[in-house]
This record gives C-alpha cells, structure tokens and sequence, in this order.
C-alpha cells in the first residue's frame, strides 16, 4: 500500500464494522469512516481544491478533523493544521502562507475567523463546523450535499500528506512538509514498540496540530485500533477518558503528568487498563517521572524526543531503562536511543565535525522520516537538511558509550560567555533540585565585559534571596556557569506542549543590542 489512504480502504475493506475512532459520545467504523472521507474529498473537489492545494483547518481535536486529513489526501491535498491558541493574525499568516482555499473552522473560534475573514488572501471558502447559526457555509450541509464518490486520483508514497506549522519560537512558524513515506517510516516503528493487538485503544490527547496528535491520529488507521479522540488536554477529562474506554495506550507531555498528580479527580479514576505511556516534547524532571510511575504502577513508560521535521520520534528510551531504584537510573534523565530505522551523530556547530563520545554538540540525523521540506523556503531547507539526508536538528546534546542520546539545550538557546558555550538546560537541573524553585528558565542577557551571563528567572514556593540561589548554583557548577543575576518571577510562559519560550523571555533585555545567538 503506497499511501495512508490506501491503507484507509484496506482497513474499511478487511474490518468495516470494527471502530476507527471515538468522539465524545459519536463512533465511527473504519468502513463509515471510509465512506465519509469518500464524501468529503468529493467537497473538497467541489470547492476547486485539487492536487497539492492546502486546506487549513483552526479547531479542537475532531472526528472532523481526522476526516479532513484524509480526505484531503485522497484527492492529493494537504491538510494544515492550525494551533488554535495562536492570535488571530497569527492564524491569519498561516492560512496566508499556505495559500489555502477552503479553511475550516471549529465553533469556538467564529470570532478569530469574523476578525481575519477579510485578510484572507486565497481562500475562497470559510466552513464553520456546527455552523449553521453562523454568517459561513455550515461543515454538515456541506458535506452532506457532495457525491458519495471520491474524485480519481493516482497517488504517490512521496506526495505530502501534511503540512505542519513549526511552533515558531525562534521566529515566524515555517509549514513542514510531511509526506506518506515520512508517516509509513515513523509508524513501522510502532509495530516493533507497542505491542498492539486488536484489543488495544489509543488516545488522541495531544493536539491535532501537534506532530504527535496528528502522528496518533494516522495511527488508529494505520494501526487499525479505536483512536479515543480527546477534544482537549485536560487531565481531568483524559483520566476519566481512559476510565470510560479502557484506554491502553496514549502519548502525553510533562506538563500534563505532573497536573494530572496534583488533580483529585485524577487519583479517583481507574487508569489500570493502560500499558503504555509515551512522553516527550519538553524535558521531565524526575520528580514529576517518579510520581507518574507511582500515580499508574502498572504501566509501562516510554519516553520519546524527537520534532517536527522528523514526523515524531526518532530515539525511545525503553521500559526497562525507567526503573528508578535500578542501576542505570542516570538513563531516566536521557532521551534514550535511536530507532532502528534513525541515524544520530554529534558533531560541533559550527565545523559540522563529529565530536568524540560524551562530548556535547548538536544533534544531527538521518531517518526516512526526515521532512520533504519547508513550505515556500528552499534556503532554510538547504540549512537544515544535506543532500544526502542528514537533518540538523538545532537540539544540543551528547550521546554516552552505549548510545543513550542526552539533551542540553537548543542551539538558538546556547549562552556565549567569554568565549564559553554554556547550556541553560545545565542551570535549569540545577535550579529545579533548589528545594524552593518550583519553575525556572535561563537566558543569557547583556554583559559589557563577557558578551552575555546567565539570568535566571525563578518561580519560588518561599522567600529566598538572589544571592542563596546564585550560591546554591556555585556549589553545584563551575562558576562561569553560574548566573550572575536571578529574578523572581509569577510564572515562565510556555507554548502548548510545554516548551520555555525564551526568545520571548529574551526580548526585554537584548533590544538595541546585537546578539551572536538568536
């Protein structure tokens, strides 16, 4: 099966009243679900959309979305997925910049669609989902009145299948071009790793404009499992998801297992049915692990890095390496190894040189998942991906003597100081074993005399002084390293999976001043 709707038809075909997916109280069959794809690639025709044209999408997770994705692809489009906490300009630049022409609305943001409705420049059809009270075409009538046969197309395995905005927190969001070969690759992996048999339930807790929701979202299809659709992160809702249907595998990110501790109605749901537990996309400290395993002692955890422009994970640190009182547990702080299919080297930023065992560079690799390329920007792709397919991630890290990849920072993130590369992430570890440091980011801020120092920016559950915490560090760290600043803080703001947005925090301090590493 060359393509991901071919495999769509296979699964109706074989196993047509087995359930593709659940939303809220709605279930779908694969052979239902087929026909409705069928239906809206017939849509989707009939509004002019044709091969290799976008379709844009603003919403919660959906049994609308999922049947976007796919019925895009069978007539040769490419869904992009929009991040529905953006601003409504920002929503606006994408739709832009994909040059979508038909753009797809979930209720709750009409108002983001009334504010930029005007600015849209090639999309010659709004759809509102539940839309019929609306001033736009309503998603169900729309639907409802297109052929039941989907248009002819020939497809191919290197045609893209999505188009994902990057989250854009070192700059304007770039479209990331997924194709069918980048899903099959990073879904095989799967089959080896989850032990999945027909009783299996995947939730979908992640946002379908995140790569993991969109990644679990293809994989109920190619998996042939129910996919629990979860409208949003919330771990109230997600524990008692589980509860209702049984759950047994699902992917979350930190930030939502260390809510999901502290949350009562969370501790009364009965999660025992899940085997599974993927995490990744933003550092875990360990206490929030160890209190994730203890909150679900009978699940198994694995831990996932990978990005955007790689579909997904491409390193796993398995099961049996997260065993707390075991004897390797310094591999709990590390990102694990690579997949089968997914080559890692460490090599210095700036020579692209491989550097020795355990020493720290950036990331590169080479997987069959790597992106086709960036929307639009044929220079940006040149600078991240070689000819012969090695992906310049723009994570630092090292990998030790048995191929355990450990994290540091972003390269953008990297602080030069008097000639010294110092990574925040080092300082944050630090930080967070501080008894009153709840949160914390490190920046590197102006310094006439070095170039830039370390700022830290604490959040703290109890008074304590600049100069304890900078101390706290010195005991810990080489002194170059240390910040020579520290201000208290209400909170550090974060994107939607949880990751610091340090350019953010950087700005105040760097305008009118030139920076080496943006």
């Amino acid at each position: 099966m060359a393509v991901l709707t071919e495999v769509l038809r296979e699964r109706a075909s074989s196993h047509p009243d087995r359930v593709a997916y659940i939303a809220g109280e709605t279930e779908i069959s694969f052979g239902d679900f087929d026909r409705r794809v069928d239906r809206v690639a017939s849509a989707l025709a009939g509004a002019g959309v044709g091969r290799d044209d976008r379709v844009a999408i603003l919403d919660k997770n959906s049994l609308e979305y999922a049947e976007q994705l796919f019925g895009a692809a069978r007539i040769g489009a490419v869904q992009v997925p929009v991040n529905y906490r953006l601003a409504p300009d920002e929503v606006a630049y994408i739709v832009n910049n994909a040059k979508a022409k038909v753009f797809i609305v979930g209720p709750e943001f009409v108002p983001v669609l009334d504010a930029i409705a005007d600015k849209l420049e090639h999309t010659s059809l709004s759809v509102v989902i539940n839309g019929g009270d609306t001033a736009y075409q309503d998603y169900a009538a729309w639907i409802d009145a297109a052929p039941d046969t989907a248009p002819e197309y020939e497809p191919a395995s290197s045609d893209v299948f999505v188009q994902l905005y990057s989250s854009g927190t070192t700059g304007r969001p770039k479209g990331v071009m997924l194709t069918h070969d980048n899903f099959f690759a990073a879904l095989a992996v799967t089959n080896d790793l989850w032990e999945i048999d027909e009783s299996s339930v995947l939730m979908i807790a992640m946002p379908m404009y995140h790569v993991a929701g969109n990644v679990l979202s293809v994989s109920s299809i190619y998996n042939g499992l129910a996919g629990v659709i979860a409208r949003e992160p919330d771990p109230t809702l997600i524990a008692k998801g589980i509860e209702r249907h049984k759950v047994t595998h699902i992917f979350l990110v930190p930030v939502l297992l260390q809510f999901m501790q502290l949350i009562p109605e969370v501790a009364e749901a009965d999660m025992s049915s899940l085997k599974l537990l993927l995490y990744g996309a933003s550092p875990i400290s360990e206490d929030v692990l160890r209190g994730a395993m203890r909150m679900l002692p009978n699940t198994e955890f694995m831990q996932v890095y990978g990005l955007t422009e790689v579909t997904g994970a491409i390193t796993m640190l398995p099961a049996e390496d997260h065993d707390p009182d075991g004897p390797n547990t310094h591999r709990l702080r590390s990102a694990g190894v690579p997949n089968a299919t997914t080559k890692i080297k460490i090599v210095d930023p700036a020579t692209q040189e491989e550097v020795p065992t355990g020493q720290v560079g950036e990331i590169i690799c080479q997987t069959p998942q790597n992106m086709k390329g960036y929307w639009g920007l044929p220079d940006a792709t040149a600078s991240a991906l070689s000819d012969d397919n090695w992906f310049r991630t723009g994570d630092v890290g090292y990998m030790d003597e048995d191929g355990y990849i450990y994290m540091h920072d972003r390269v953008k993130d990297m602080i030069v100081s008097g000639g010294e590369n110092i990574y925040p992430a080092e300082i944050e570890n630090v930080l967070m074993s501080h008894p009153a440091v709840t949160d914390c980011a490190v920046i590197g801020v102006p310094s006439d005399k070095w170039g830039e120092t370390p700022k830290a920016l604490v959040v703290l559950s109890e008074d304590v002084s600049e100069q304890d915490i900078i101390d706290f560090c010195r005991e810990r760290l080489a002194h170059f390293k240390c910040p020579s600043t520290v201000e208290r803080r209400d909170e550090i703001p974060r994107n939607p999976t949880g990751k610091i947005l340090k350019r953010e925090l950087r700005e105040p301090y760097w305008e009118g001043h030139d920076r080496a590493v943006h």
